[in-house]
């Protein structure tokens, strides 16, 4: 028995000493939160990570890096760049947030990148070639590997584009992959701002996995994003897919197992890593950083609240959440409609308790959407409801209309009861109803709205989203705070 351990032993030996690991580190929908937040996060965790970690290593982003907050906001995006030109990466993808300062915030971006822009799908609109600055793919040699990374942009921008334009990304890959594979890389890895489980955005993004089945055993890895989801370990064909979260809260570690020898692939796995500050520490250098970019004035109190305002709603049975019921209701006292629609992934994070300072308003809400109002019959307000529904969320909650139904065996929606105003909706009735501009133009989840005529849309006053919210907690005080939004609007029987 013992020899046939040794025997066993050292046929293994061989192979074991042949498999070389190196490391792919992915973030993405950074979102601009360079900062710690109640002990996690931030660029600072991030680049203690990457120092203590195996070297060398490739940094890849999968998009939507240049808004989301106060600092990313006002230097639209280029702060967000100057601490990744600062951590080292070496690619990201474009996210279609990359938009938000629309056509002339775009070029200034992909100028300072002091990493690879990679966007196989991505031209100038009257060209028909890539922007300066922006590749299809590059290739990496790391750790002996010879690594072929390609970028796949979202092709839905936050704002409507006349400068650019997008091709279809599987039809981009299959152009661009016969070039990439006659440069005989070890690992082909995709990053791309679309997710591959994406039930927050409609359709859009559901041809990730078709890039496995298109394309079968020519794509190793690909690394998501823009659905705020986390991914691990999670495979189609043999190729590996990764997703790692929000607002840099995590990252991925993807090992990558390749033959000493011959240099080719052989696995891959992946590992969350939260970035929690007590655990990973931070790198000073990239702390002093990121503080001289703060965003001085806007850490003053606007108002005060009386508990969180959480975006989970407390019973498992509801979909809606205080916080997005509050600014539901804040819109329709403005508007004087029937019916008021927030989208929930419009607000980003929790409303705490206490003190509320401008910033948290904007890490909240960093859009400067408008609202809008419009007209619809019955029937066409049941299927913008129905549209915000599947299995175990909403994308909608609402002020003035309240629902309730049961999931069939399959998770579809079924028995749904619609009320406006404790009334039972009428199919024929007419309902004025409002929602924010960037939901009223049918972006995003907001996808059902483009079947409304835009003459029938019309902007009311000049406040934004936020505006409201800013100046409903400066008529708060600790005497009189803000109250959450009542639960239960949006609710499984």
């Amino acid at each position: 028995m013992k020899k046939l351990v040794l025997l066993l032993t050292a046929l293994a030996l061989p192979f074991a000493l042949s498999a070389k690991d190196t490391v792919i580190y992915h973030t993405s929908d950074t979102h601009g939160f360079y900062y710690a937040q109640k002990g996690m996060g931030g660029f600072a965790a991030l680049a203690a990570v990457l120092k203590n970690g195996p070297q060398p290593y490739l940094l890849l982003d999968s998009g939507d890096f240049s808004n989301g907050t106060i600092e990313a906001k006002d230097s639209k995006g280029l702060k967000s760049v100057e601490l990744m030109n600062a951590l080292k990466y070496d690619a990201a993808t474009i996210g279609n947030h990359e938009f938000d300062f629309k056509d002339p915030g775009v070029a200034p971006i992909l100028a300072n990148a002091k990493f690879a822009i990679l966007a196989a799908n991505f031209f100038e609109a009257d060209t028909l070639k890539r922007p300066a600055h922006v590749l299809p793919y590059k290739i990496f040699n790391r750790n002996g590997v010879k690594f072929a990374v390609i970028g796949l942009a979202n092709s839905n921008p936050t704002q409507a584009t006349q400068q650019y334009t997008f091709t279809p990304q599987l039809r981009e890959l299959g152009n661009i992959l016969p070039e990439v594979e006659k440069q005989h890389p070890d690992v082909v890895v995709i990053i791309v701002h679309d997710s591959f489980a994406d039930d927050k955005h409609g359709m859009q993004g559901q041809y990730v996995a078709d890039i496995v089945r298109q394309f079968p055993g020519r794509v190793h890895i690909v690394l998501g994003g823009h659905a705020h989801k986390v991914f691990q370990n999670q495979y189609l064909n043999g190729t590996l897919f990764v997703e790692s979260g929000r607002y840099l809260k995590n990252v991925s570690k993807v090992t990558v197992t390749t033959d000493d020898k011959t240099g080719k692939f052989v696995s891959a796995k992946s590992e969350l890593i939260p970035l929690y500050v007590n655990k990973t520490g931070q790198d000073k250098a990239i702390l002093n950083l990121a503080e001289s970019l703060r965003v001085p004035g806007v850490d003053v109190v606007l108002g005060y609240t009386e508990e969180p305002m959480p975006k989970k709603a407390s019973n498992p049975k509801f979909l809606d959440n205080s916080l997005d019921n509050w600014v539901a209701d804040l819109g329709r006292a403005y508007a004087g409609v029937d019916v008021f629609i927030t989208n929930i992934g419009g607000t980003r994070v929790d409303m705490p308790k206490g003190e509320i300072t401008k910033r948290d308003i904007i890490d909240i809400h960093p859009f400067e959407n408008n609202i809008t109002k419009m007209t619809v019959d019955g029937r066409m307000l049941k299927r913008i409801v129905k549209s915000g529904l599947s299995k175990g969320r909403t994308r909608f909650t609402f002020s003035g209309l309240a629902v309730n139904f049961v999931y069939n065996k399959k998770g579809k929606v079924k028995d749904l009861h619609i009320w406006v105003h404790n009334k039972p909706l009428e199919n024929r009735k007419k309902y004025t109803i409002a929602t924010n501009s960037f939901i009223a133009e049918g972006r995003s989840e907001g996808f059902v709205f483009k079947s409304i005529p835009a003459d029938q849309k019309t902007q009311v006053g000049t406040k934004t989203i936020r505006g409201l919210m800013e100046d409903a907690l400066r008529k708060s005080s600790k005497k009189e705070p803000i109250k959450p939004g009542p639960e239960g609007r949006v609710a499984e029987r």
